[in-house]
Parts: C-alpha cells; structure tokens; sequence
C-alpha cells in the first residue's frame, strides 16, 4: 500500500488514525497466551466494533475525497479508481464503498452513519438498512421512510446483514401495513419476471469425459431442484452429504431417477437414451459402447444403463447388424422394493451392511438376457456393489441364501 506522507500530519484526525495505526502495530506482538476465555471474548467483541468504528470514518474519508476531487492530478478517472489503485482495493469494492459512503452524507441516513462510527453497526448492516430504505418506493413519503430506517437501525442490534436484507424487503408490513403488500407483491413479481428473463443453462464436453455446466433460475424453480438433490445426498439415502462432490453424484442419481414417462416425446419418440453396443459387450466384453448422443462409454457402464429404466439398448453382431432392440426398462415398482428389502434386510453383498434404504433394485438376470423385472430374481445391491457387478474385472460369486461376493479377476 502506498504511503507518500512526508511530514507529519497536521490536521487531528490524520493525526490520531497515525497514532492508532501505531499502537495497533505495537499490538501485534503482544502475547495473548495470558488472556482469560472472558477477557478475550469481550476483546474480541471489542475488536469488532472497532473495525466497525475504522469502517465509518474510513466512508467519511472516502465521501469527503470525492468532494475534494482527490486523484485528479494524477488523472484518475474517479476517486474510487484512485483510491482502488492507492491501496490495491478491486475497482468494484471501491466503487462499492463510495457508494455507500455518498449514501451516508445524506440527511436520510445520517442516523445510519452516527450509528456505525460509534461501533453500534457493522459496515455491512449499515449498506443493507440503506439499500432497503432507498429501495422503497417515492410516492410512501419521507415519513414512512424513516419509519423504516429507525425499524430497521432497531433490529440490527439482533440480526446480521444478511437477516437485514429480508427485514428491510418487508419492513413496509411493519411501518405501513395499508401499503406493504402491494409493495411487497410488486417487487416480487418484478423479480420474478427478472428471474425468468435471466434464466440460462449451458453445457460444455471438455473433450476427456466430463461435462461442464452452469444454469440460472429463479429461486422457487431452484427450491423444486434443491431438494430432492438434498434428500438423495443425505446419507440416510446412501449419499454422501451436501458436499459439493455428494450434491453432484446426487444430480447424477436425480437424472437417472427421473421418470422417463413424463419427458415429452421429440419426433414420436420418448426422450430416453440409447445405448448402442456389441453382442459382445453385453456378454462381458471390452469394447466401448456408444450412446445415441455420440458420447463413447465403457462397457461395465453400458451393461449397467441396459438393466435400469428410460435406457434402450440397442445390439449389434460381428458385421454390426441389430440384434436385438431392448424393450424400454422399468424399475422395480415400490411393492417389490419393499418386498426385496424385508426379504434381503440390505445389500446382499457379503460383508456389506448398507440397509436397504441406500440399495438399487438389481435384476439378477439382466434385460438383455431376457430376464424379467420381479421380486424372484431380483435383489438388492448398494450403489458401490451394483457397480462392481457390472464391472469386467470382477467376478461373482453365488452363495446359498441369496447373497454374493466378489474377487478380482485374473
């Protein structure tokens, strides 16, 4: 940061904020090993309001700058371009902070700026109790809005910003019930029309097997997606929690999971995928399968995708002639699971103790060989297990009593 003081200050704030950088500096190697749990969280608190304190005399510098046009020697574009450049701030923080700065210098919020340089407000309460009061519409009068502000300054003694911000969206209902809910129901569906507008969702193949995305939506359509994403990543469900890893196994589970029925058909045909592979493949070869999409797969993949629902398999011989076209899977229904699951108490993997609430519905005999969805050759396996049943370096071995296990192949 740079510093092109010459002489000392003269003027008495200049002069006390170099005394206090001072003393803070003399703090630093101060021994905290002596400090009661009491003591240091009271000093903690302390210190808090202090930077609070820093922050309001900072923005009353930062507004007193702009009026004095600071940085225009050096041909800055603007104080906050100058003072981002001085102090290696990001152009959108100092932006940021000027603007709230500004804000502060008005008589509207003039109680919002004694309240954070006396340490009774953070800095970012004090822009949440501002953005909410300028947002709120001309024609409710001055009046209403300070009603609103001093609401709001009240309630920042109990809530952080983040709690603010939805106060101060329905701060209306508690100062003005007669126009809160008209406000109230314009704004949303202002942002709602917003929200629709802005709704984006892209896909991108890197090329090596995994895919990119990112989407945008308004937050009651995410709410529909964010929680049965949440119920399949929990581990009561097999998941392994709301990392950000277990959510997108979970988004994998969701896509297979969902009920092909309710897509809608392109060209006379369901959306469901097909997944086109050699006799070969499917009796447990090594050749790659391919999806109608162009996407390349392995094997144990595509033997796994022909045994579950919404997945057409489609089988080539030697020359690549169609042998057989899948009747389009279904799962087991929610009477056979309960009844596999009362019948096989979890997965049937030796040694695996997955309760069958975290289990798949596997066909013992595979779809491809003619075998049937029922409860009789049906069985329950976890997602790690039904994996490796599929896979081309496993074998299987069939014990009495229903269950397997596994070993390597050679």
């Amino acid at each position: 940061m740079s510093n092109r003081a010459t002489h000392p200050p003269s003027h008495p704030v200049a002069r006390q904020v170099a005394h206090i950088r001072e003393e803070l500096a003399d703090l630093s190697e101060a021994a905290l090993w002596s400090m009661t749990p009491e003591e240091t969280a009271r000093t903690l608190a302390e210190t808090t309001r202090l930077s609070a304190q820093a922050a309001g005399l900072e923005l009353r510098l930062a507004a007193h700058a702009d009026t004095c046009e600071v940085g225009a020697a050096q041909g800055a574009t603007s104080t906050a371009a100058y003072w981002a450049h001085e102090t290696h701030l990001t152009q959108r923080d100092a932006a940021s902070k000027m603007k709230l700065a500004k804000a502060l210098q008005t008589q509207d919020h003039e109680p919002v700026e004694h309240a954070l340089t006396r340490g009774e407000l953070l800095a970012d309460q004090a822009k949440a109790i501002v953005e909410a009061v300028d947002a709120l519409p001309d024609d409710v009068g001055t009046e209403i809005k300070t009603q609103a502000r001093d609401h709001l300054l009240g309630e920042a003694a109990h809530f952080d910003a983040i709690r603010l911000r939805v106060l101060g969206k329905q701060v209306l209902d508690v100062v003005a019930p007669e126009v809160g809910e008209a406000e109230e129901a314009r704004q949303l569906e202002a942002e709602e029309r917003k929200a629709r507008a802005k709704a984006r969702f892209t896909m991108h193949d890197d090329g090596h097997g995994t895919t990119y995305g990112r989407f945008s939506m308004p937050t009651h359509e995410a709410d529909k997606l964010r929680k049965p994403l949440n119920a399949l990543a929990s581990p009561k469900a097999g998941g392994e929690g709301s990392t950000p890893h277990g959510m997108g196994l979970a988004f994998i589970e969701y896509v297979n999971r969902y009920p092909v029925d309710k897509l809608p058909k392109a060209a006379g045909m369901d959306a469901t995928v097909v997944v086109t592979m050699t006799l070969e493949t499917l009796m447990g070869g090594l050749k790659a399968a391919q999806l109608d999409t162009g996407t390349r797969i392995s094997p144990s993949l595509a033997r796994r995708m022909a045994c579950e629902a919404g997945v057409i398999p489609v089988v080539l011989g030697g020359r690549s002639q169609v042998l057989d076209v899948g009747r389009k899977r279904r799962f087991h229904t929610k009477a056979q699971r309960i009844a596999m699951a009362v019948r096989d108490g979890g997965c049937i993997a030796l040694g695996c103790e997955r309760p069958s609430a975290w289990c798949h519905a596997h066909h013992l005999d595979p779809w491809s060989q003619g075998g049937e969805t029922s409860v009789e050759r049906g069985a329950m396996l976890c997602a790690r297990h039904h994996t490796l049943i599929h896979h081309p370096s496993y074998g299987v071995t069939h014990h009495e009593g229903g269950k397997v296990s596994f070993h390597k192949r050679e």
